[in-house]
């Protein structure tokens, strides 16, 4: 029997937390003590959205403007982030990372992928394949680059 699209949609729901939780323990093995999940995935977001507003950061993370200007405090001191008056509207400041906070969130990346590889060594070749096909499939779906205006 083909599979329908509730399949696929209730395997996704099933597999994709197990695999996040996965991937989240080893970006925390390699952030060191001094950053939490929080503020990489501030950091990732300001990688792909330079020159975001706090509140798009908040809205990301999940968390209250209060809260989330505290942990974006906490990144501008570490030199991390740069937070600058918005040419647009003096009312906001815009966010984006230094060259410091590139290197931090590259550095836990890479880290948390060769720890990664080693899961994936377990796999046959044909079933490597098959992943990277089936995530560059997700990808072309789900990406907020490539979804479709409408979507967005």
């Amino acid at each position: 029997m083909e599979p329908t699209a509730r399949d696929c949609a209730h395997k996704l729901i099933e597999v994709i937390p197990d695999v996040m939780q996965v991937i989240r323990g080893e970006v925390r093995r390699q952030r060191g003590r001094d950053l939490s999940i929080l503020q990489l995935r501030s950091l990732a977001f300001l990688e792909n959205n330079p020159g975001a507003t706090l509140s798009a950061v908040a809205d990301h993370v999940g968390l209250t403007l209060s809260s989330m200007s505290t942990q974006v405090s906490k990144l501008v001191h570490r030199r991390l982030v740069l937070r600058a008056e918005s040419a647009a509207d003096r009312r906001f400041v815009t966010l984006s990372l230094t060259d410091t906070g590139r290197a931090t969130l590259e550095a836990a990346r890479q880290g948390a992928q060769m720890s990664l590889a080693v899961h994936c060594e377990q796999w046959t070749a044909a079933e490597r394949a098959t992943v990277l096909h089936a995530l560059t499939i997700l990808q072309s779906h789900f990406s907020p680059i490539t979804k479709p205006e409408t979507e967005k």
